[in-house]
This record gives C-alpha cells, structure tokens and sequence, in this order.
C-alpha cells in the first residue's frame, strides 16, 4: 500500500499513538490481563478483534507502511487489537519442487501487537492460494485453546482473505477484510482461475472496508456487487491539522521515496516539464525524498536532467507541512496507488493535487478543482495539469481554503477516520458491537 511511509521522508513517521502492552502469554495472543485503555476515555475494550496483516510493521519487517497500525491505534479504546504480522519468504528448489503441503510452518516472533510470523510460499503468485491456505491452518493451530476472537479481519481481500476466510471456517469466528486497490487490482487480473474464491470471500465477509471509492468499485466490477454492509474509510495521517493556502508559491512539488521512482513515474513528470518547455512555458519542480546513493542514481539517470527539475533530498516528517505550503502545488502521477496517503497531507498543508486518476484518492475529490486527476500514461495531461496548477494557483488554493473548513475535509481527520472504522468493525459484530455499546454506556 503506498502511504506517507513511502514518501521518503527521513526517518519513519508515526501515528502519535502509543501501541498496546505487550501480549501476555498466559492465554496467547489475547492475554486475560490485557485491557486497552484510551487515555480519554476511561473505559475498556472488551471486543476482541485478531488481524492479519501483510503490511504491518513488526521485528522482521520494522518499515512496512504503517497505515494499519494506525487504524488500531486509532481504535483501542473500543477492541481489544492483535495482529498476526505476515511476512512471507520463498523456499528453496527443493522445497518448492515438494509442493506446499512440505512447507516449513511459519516461524513466530512475538511483538507489541501480537506475533510475527514468516511463511513459506514463491513469488509470481504460484501456488498462491495453497500457500496460503496451509499457513491458515499453521495460525489455526498456534490460536486453538485460546481466548476466542470475536471478529477476525484480513487486510487485503486476495492473500489475507484467503487466510481469513479459512480461519472463520475452522473457528465459526465471523471475518472481516479490507480492500488495497494496488495489490488486490493486480492480483484480481493476474489470477482469474482465482476468480470464484475471491468472489466467495467479498461476498461471505461480514464487513469490507475500502480505502477509496475506486478500489471498491474495481472489486465489485470483477466480482460483482455484494450485499453486506460496506464501508469507505480513507487512510490516517497524523499530519491532518489544516494550514492556510499560500499564495504564490514557489513551483510544483513531489515528495516519494526515490527507490520507487519508476512506479512514481518520474519519467513521465519530467517528459512533461520537457514538453512546457517546448512550448515556452517552462516550470520547476522539486523532488523531495530520500534513498541509497544508487537509488538516487537511478532517479538522476530517469529524470535525464530535464530542464527545471531539481532533487532536494530527504525532508523530515516535521518539514513536511511547511514545505508543501511553500509550493505551488503537488504532483504524483504514479502508475499504482492504494490510496496514496501524502495527497491527503498535501491538501492539509494548503497544496492543489495532480493526482493519478482511477488511482490514489479518485473517487474523493471528483468535483473539487484543487484536485486534478491525469492518466498517468499521458505526458500532455500531465503538462497541461502542471501548466495549469500554477498560472490558476490563486483560485485553486480559494477552492482549497474553503474546503479545509468544510465538513468534507474533516472526515480524513483521525477523529472522523477512528469513528469511521470502529463502526465498519463494528458491523461485522451487531452482537459484540451492542454489547460494547451498553457496557460503555452503563
């Protein structure tokens, strides 16, 4: 999932909240002493809700994106969070050769959040559905004797599902996923044989939750529409305090770690600094993000020095906001985004958006003028975009003002977002969410 983590910044950014206590081991994964307590409001959770992550930052992969660890953070004060950490790693020939019934089970290493467990299976998708499978079952008996889950959820409906749906099915526990268009998108068109399995799981989840309205609708266009409760919540940033527009800027923006400069497409951003100054209408552009030395070469040698283009260096998550509201706006036309966290950031930093559309945030701001889509593949859009963003910069950043203040830009605050979530969770478990509602109400 692309989020600020891959913006590359120095260093990694955080939530601003604490992750739970440790889990104790007396009962697993869920400790009977083990009562998350938010400092504001005086209650425990009690809803015990187990998560599977490929995408969590954990001891063996410590700089995953951190945006699922956000939402829990977000959400301790209502369920009780523990996380199985995937992280998968390829066997060898001859264990491939054995097939996954020979697969070393997953080895597990206990942090803050639950436990970190690395998986057999190859890359390309081969055997991508038994792989996964047979890892269920390894969780499935790592959790037998202990305290029940009452919701497990999957955090992405093609690999985690699939782990998911068969964790519900040995345990009766009910299950829950979320949608990351990037991955989800990719694996949906590669593995259509697939196809019947994923549509059993969108349709058997108890709730879905999407990132973005795209990401939902590519789901329910290749698998069709389902009919349980769903629910659209955009990823948190602690980076959501509003910062008035500044006229005046000083030219465009982009902000990515340069390791994935070629999915950032910095390529087409400086074909299309190229072809304004063509047209005698050059602009500037400054690429902020950090990287190893030959990362740097390779952005160096796709950029081509392209005339007005410039390379800043990595910017500490501090520094973000104040240099965002010192341009004239942003622009990241990337060939793949699950939602693209740091356009969130740059619209409360007071920042206009190109942004790549059917991608990132498409489907958020369809008619706000401060938010311009470009197909990623088109260097004249994403010209013209850029040509645009800075001579309409005084009334695209009025736009902007007037929506910093609106009741549309406060549902991406981690009040509304918190809220949002807990409630989709919730939905899974009208039982257990009734249950939590009347304890914290007594």
């Amino acid at each position: 999932m692309a989020a600020s983590g891959e913006s590359g910044l120095s260093g990694r950014g955080g939530s601003g909240i604490s992750a739970p206590a440790a889990a104790g081991t007396a009962t697993g994964i869920f400790s009977v002493n083990v009562r998350l307590h938010h400092p504001e409001a005086g209650t425990s959770a009690t809803v015990r809700v187990l998560h599977v992550s490929a995408d969590f930052p954990d001891p063996i992969a410590p700089d995953k994106t951190r945006v699922i660890q956000n939402l829990l953070a977000l959400t301790q004060d209502r369920f009780v969070h523990r996380v199985i950490s995937l992280n998968r790693k390829s066997p060898d020939l001859a264990a491939l050769l054995r097939g996954p019934a020979a697969a070393v089970p997953p080895a597990a290493v206990p942090f803050d959040w639950g436990e970190a467990l690395t998986y057999e299976a190859p890359g390309r998708g081969l055997f991508h559905r038994s792989y996964l499978l047979r890892t269920a079952d390894a969780i499935a008996e790592r959790i037998e004797g202990q305290l029940r889950p009452d919701l497990i959820v999957g955090h992405k409906l093609t690999v985690e599902g699939i782990v998911v749906q068969r964790l519900s099915a040995i345990t009766g526990v009910p299950f829950a996923i979320t949608i990351q268009g990037n991955t989800d998108g990719k694996i949906l068109a590669a593995r259509p044989d697939l196809a019947p399995v994923f549509r059993s799981i969108f349709r058997q989840a108890a709730s879905v939750t999407a990132f973005a309205p795209w990401a939902l609708a590519q789901v329910a266009a290749r698998l069709g529409e389902r009919t349980g409760p769903t629910a659209i919540v955009p990823c948190p940033t602690e980076l959501d305090t509003p910062m008035p527009p500044r006229p005046g800027g000083q030219g465009l923006l982009s902000l990515f770690h340069l390791r994935g400069h070629a999915n950032k497409n910095l390529k087409g951003m400086a074909d299309a600094l190229r072809l304004l100054d063509a047209r005698g209408t050059p602009q500037t552009l400054a690429i902020c993000g950090g990287g190893s030395a030959q990362d740097a070469a390779a952005a160096r040698h796709s950029a081509a020095a392209a005339p007005g283009l410039s390379f800043e260096g990595a910017l500490s998550r501090d520094a973000v906001p104040a240099r965002m509201n010192a341009a004239s706006a942003f622009v990241l036309p990337s060939f793949r985004e699950s939602f693209g966290l740091v356009f969130i950031e740059a619209l409360f930093a007071g920042l206009p958006i190109i942004y790549p559309q059917d991608r990132a945030v498409s489907g958020w701001f369809d008619d706000c003028p401060f938010a311009i889509p470009v197909p990623p593949r088109d260097t004249r859009a994403i010209a013209d975009a850029m040509a645009r963003a800075v001579r309409e910069e005084r009334a695209l950043k009025e736009a902007l003002a007037a929506w910093q203040v609106s009741s549309d830009a406060q549902r991406f605050g981690r009040t509304a977002i918190a809220r949002a979530y807990a409630e989709a969770l919730e939905a899974a478990l009208p039982c257990a969410a009734d249950s939590e509602r009347s304890e914290r109400q007594s």
